[in-house]
């Protein structure tokens, strides 16, 4: 069963109405914890729908962004752990600075402040959030590639918090690889 979350990823995939146009791309991240007191694994799939829209387009580069649906597990291997692991349900709007006119292969930097729900408020002795409702902000850099330039690689720093609204609020940040297929 450790293994649910590519199951989970190839439903998405197979269930998912591409050419009505409800979603542009989908995502998978892993991640691994880069806070103290704590050890874990992240693995998430996604969705996302471009938001069409164009700021700041002058010169060679743009502000565009797009909304990103996530589902994903924590997978727990902390010391005095308080479960096994988490499921994470997150949504992002994510701004991302991209050129005008793409090159074969096209850098970006992107930027998010969204909205997650947690299964657990802790994932040690050490390690507790307050609540299961947590913000998500993340600053990345990617590139995008191929064909139409249809794949994306990136790398995030991520941190989830509940900024201040209920206490402990000790966060949790990752370093997290993503690739992302667009259509």
């Amino acid at each position: 069963m450790k293994h649910w979350p590519l199951s989970l990823l190839s439903l998405l995939l197979l269930s998912t109405r591409v050419e009505a146009g409800i979603i542009d791309g989908v995502s998978i991240d892993l991640g691994k914890s880069a806070s103290t007191n704590c050890d874990l694994t992240l693995i998430r799939v996604g969705v996302q729908k471009n938001w069409q829209k164009q700021w700041f387009k002058e010169g060679a580069w743009h502000v565009g962004g797009y909304w990103d649906l996530s589902l994903g597990y924590w997978d727990n291997q902390s010391a005095e752990k308080t479960n096994s692991g988490i499921l994470d349900i997150g949504l992002t709007p994510t701004f991302r600075l991209e050129q005008n006119d793409p090159s074969a292969v096209s850098p970006y930097l992107e930027a998010a402040v969204g909205v997650h729900f947690l299964s657990h408020s802790s994932v040690s002795a050490h390690r507790e959030f307050g609540s299961s409702f947590q913000f998500g902000d993340h600053v990345g850099a990617g590139i995008r590639f191929g064909r139409n330039h249809a794949y994306d690689l990136s790398y995030r720093f991520q941190h989830l918090s509940n900024a201040g609204i209920k206490a402990p609020n000790q966060g949790i940040n990752y370093n997290q690889v993503r690739f992302g297929v667009h259509f």
